[in-house]
């Protein structure tokens, strides 16, 4: 069962959300807040799965509660995905590398939010789609110029590969697919490189690999 926690000020946003949740046999929602400060304290206090963040809430903000959820050490298996419009493409860049593993647009299908929340419970970043890789890509060449990064050295030439694929944007799958290799195995080498790039999930990878100039804009299509 995934356990979700829904964190936004608008009353009848969180009822949408929750009707559509516990629907689902494998979902249900544990609590709901209405800011930021009851968001990270609910969160302490039901450690959740994942936690659905709209990025603007009154007393505390989406953006600083991801950042007080995830350097409590106690609650490193909670995942956040950041409900946001597509004009805030800013605080999306801020909230990733806050800690979020992805985000999703508000008004989205509600087969994409069912399929959102069990990706990140998974461990995926929800950076797959080709709408979130150009957001990133946007922000990202909004950047000074990458400074190289040296923990590049610490990984082998398969798990350098991987990497570039994930920042890319590709699921497990289709790296799977494109390099002929099991899927377990290109989840043994994403797992290795998260580790090695001493990095949360995937939507920090991506972030990292913007910065270090390891990927461009456009790179992959």
């Amino acid at each position: 069962m995934i356990t979700v926690l829904l964190a936004d000020d608008q009353t009848l946003v969180r009822a949408g959300f929750r009707s559509i949740l516990q629907g689902e046999p494998d979902m249900t929602v544990v609590a709901e807040a209405g800011d930021g400060i009851e968001a990270v304290r609910l969160t302490a206090e039901h450690r959740p799965d994942v936690v659905l963040m709209d990025i603007r809430m009154p007393t505390l903000d989406g953006l600083e509660a991801t950042r007080r959820i995830v350097s409590d050490q106690r609650l490193g298996a909670v995942k956040i995905v950041i409900l946001t419009t597509f004009e805030q493409d800013d605080y999306l860049y801020g909230a990733i590398r806050a800690g979020a593993s992805g985000f999703l647009v508000k008004d989205m299908e509600p087969t994409e939010l069912i399929h959102g929340v069990r990706v990140v419970a998974r461990g995926d970043g929800l950076l797959a789609p080709s709408v979130t890789r150009r957001l990133i890509a946007d922000v990202a060449a909004r950047l000074a110029a990458p400074a190289p990064a040296a923990e590049l050295a610490s990984l082998t030439v398969r798990e350098t590969e991987i990497m570039d694929l994930v920042a890319a944007g590709l699921s497990n799958e289709e790296i799977s697919e494109r390099l002929l290799i099991s899927h377990a195995t290109t989840k043994t080498h994403v797992s290795r490189v998260l580790s090695k790039l001493d990095l949360r999930d995937r939507a920090q990878l991506v972030v990292w690999a913007y910065e270090s100039g390891r990927i461009q804009p456009g790179w992959l299509r």
